[in-house]
């Protein structure tokens, strides 16, 4: 089995700006975000990295190219690590109505519709289903290596419990994933199919001072009605 450190991004511009981003909208890291990354870096120096596997997004790749720099490895870049795909909800400018929209479809998933679809976007079942090609492609014919996801916390968590289905997943519920906390996992090919184990979730003691001054990566519902004035 290989370890895996599912890593979000630093902090970016529509973390500010509460815009949705997967395809349109793409924004860098702020300076904050760089730092996030670097402290990052750092932290992964320790940790004998063997390779690093990046969302084509702006956020998720400048954070794994600050990583890999400073652990002397290339970046891979794998499509199927972007962010979810909201459709029409992207580049909108009825941000509030957008957000509604958005958790009102995150509850479907969580009640167990995995086949509602954003308008114009994707479903959690094709979510999941990118999620999982990724991590197949990603520890094929590798066994003890430790593996870097450089990639978004909506993703991570809207397909954790499928991943992960026989762990306990208790340490997910109610648990923030901040810009550059990672999670772990277990991960392999077993007679042909991915097993997976969930370790830990959303940890991110590596960061302090500046840095860790974290914005939230979702509006509450004040927020979201303060979207739309």
């Amino acid at each position: 089995m290989n370890l895996i450190y599912l890593l979000r991004h630093g902090e970016n511009t529509a973390n500010l700006t509460k815009e949705f981003s997967c395809r349109k909208v793409d924004y860098s890291l702020t300076p904050r975000g760089v730092l996030q990354a670097e402290q990052t870096a750092a932290f992964f120096k320790k940790q004998s990295i063997d390779a690093i596997y990046s969302s084509p997004l702006k956020r998720a790749a400048e954070t794994a190219a600050i990583v890999g720099d400073g652990l002397g490895l290339p970046v891979t870049t794998l499509e199927a690590l972007r962010e979810i795909n909201v459709g029409e909800l992207e580049g909108t400018d009825d941000l509030s109505a957008a957000w509604e929209l958005h958790n009102d479809i995150l509850q479907s998933w969580f009640d167990g519709d995995a086949e509602r679809r954003f308008p114009g976007g994707e479903s959690q079942m094709e979510l999941i289903a990118r999620m999982r090609g990724a991590m197949e492609q990603a520890v094929q014919g590798r066994d003890g290596q430790r593996i870097i996801f450089a990639a978004h916390g909506g993703i991570f968590r809207l397909t954790i419990e499928a991943l992960c289905s026989t762990s306990d997943l208790s340490m997910v519920q109610g648990v923030a994933t901040q810009n550059c906390a990672y999670s772990r996992l277990r991960a392999g090919m077993v007679n042909g199919e991915l097993q997976t184990e969930m370790l830990s979730w959303g940890e991110h003691g590596h960061i302090s001072g500046e840095a860790a001054d974290f914005t939230p990566g979702t509006p509450d519902s004040e927020e979201i009605k303060g979207l739309g004035q």
